[in-house]
């Protein structure tokens, strides 16, 4: 049976059609009030963006989430977990600074944040799931807590998913730095070393020393590499590379059963929603934040996380590529955005294996409203 997924696009002539009724009527359409309970506990997942991103979601936006889920009787937050690179959002002080300098506060979005997994990403929870790769998974403690969610999440490009959208918003937003380890463990950064230019880079960002200059080239070491592909994203030179072919399914299968291991314990309990604007080649982890790939589609919101994901995927793809963009090919209506983007990455199969999971289905009905 195909999940619904309802559509609202941003075009708008008066008042009672502009971006912030369209989220409260999205939340509406989508039945999210019926998910929470009186009293619930209920978390906001949403990204608060790097230092120097500016593509995260508008906390005006969060704002609405937060007045509709207040009219349902429940108690909202708005949250994140702390990262495993080095940057703005590396512990709960510089998290909730940087957060703040970026609109999050109580007065624009009426409800606290908190960092669910504690001042150093300390605060653990252990879900049992039981699948191929996690028998279990770790989850921020206050994540796991919350008796309701609503996912709020960016839909862009990334530089090891291929795209990001519910799922792995889920997946690496919902663990503790030491979750986000075991998701990257089947990946292993190496330099080629005919490319590296001995810029430094990749030793000077590493959180960890894996890279060191052996000579007048850069080295990983692998046995202190966290394979947390911050090398990657700084080098100028795309010298650092990982086995596209033989490390990216797994860490594909890795994400999507943390995502599911997020919300196990939340059934009937989960909503989503996906912007489809400023939709970047980057995840907004990154401290820049590069021209859109396509322009701006609208927001979903459905309670199915593969569906909408899937759903979200096909709308860029029917659009007409941007010509001053990341895109090295695939620009005609119809072609695939973020292999054009990314072509050594199928992020497909994180729906594909989201299904596989039965964590949703990737067959959908797009309701416009």
């Amino acid at each position: 049976m195909a999940s619904k997924v309802y559509f609202t696009d941003l075009r708008a002539r008066n008042p009672q059609e502009n971006t912030i009724s369209k989220i409260q009527k999205l939340f509406d359409e989508a039945g999210f009030a019926e998910l929470l309970g009186e009293g619930d506990l209920t978390a906001i997942k949403i990204h608060f963006g790097e230092y120097g991103s500016d593509g995260y979601i508008n906390p005006v936006f969060v704002r609405q989430v937060v007045e509709k889920i207040r009219e349902a009787g429940a108690k909202p937050f708005v949250t994140d977990t702390n990262t495993l690179y080095s940057g703005s959002r590396h512990n709960s002080v510089d998290h909730l600074t940087t957060a703040i300098e970026h609109g999050f506060d109580y007065s624009v979005v009426k409800a606290p944040l908190i960092i669910s997994d504690g001042l150093k990403s300390q605060n653990v929870a252990e879900v049992e799931i039981g699948k191929k790769h996690f028998k279990s998974v770790k989850i921020g403690s206050d994540i796991a807590a919350a008796d309701s969610m609503i996912v709020m999440f960016h839909f862009k490009g990334h530089i090891m998913a291929g795209f990001g959208g519910a799922i792995k918003n889920l997946a690496m937003g919902c663990a503790p730095a030491v979750g986000k380890k075991y998701q990257h463990f089947s990946t292993s950064p190496h330099v080629i070393q005919e490319k590296c230019i001995g810029c430094q880079k990749c030793v000077k960002i590493c959180p960890v020393g894996a890279p060191h200059l052996l000579g007048e080239v850069s080295m990983i070491d692998p046995n202190v590499c966290i394979s947390c592909g911050q090398c990657m994203e700084v080098c100028p030179a795309e010298a650092i590379t990982i086995d596209w072919e033989s490390d990216m399914p797994e860490f594909l299968e890795s994400l999507t059963e943390y995502a599911y291991g997020a919300v196990k314990e939340k059934e009937g309990k989960v909503g989503y929603m996906n912007f489809l604007l400023n939709i970047s080649p980057d995840c907004d982890c990154v401290p820049w934040s590069d021209a859109p790939i396509v322009s701006d589609i609208g927001i979903l919101a459905s309670k199915d996380p593969v569906a909408i994901d899937q759903a979200s995927y096909d709308l860029v793809n029917r659009q007409k590529g941007l010509v001053n963009s990341s895109l090295q090919c695939n620009h005609e209506v119809g072609t695939d955005k973020f292999r054009g983007t990314w072509p050594m990455i199928d992020g497909t199969h994180q729906l594909k294996y989201g299904e596989e999971l039965g964590f949703g289905s990737r067959d959908y009905e797009l309701i416009e409203i």
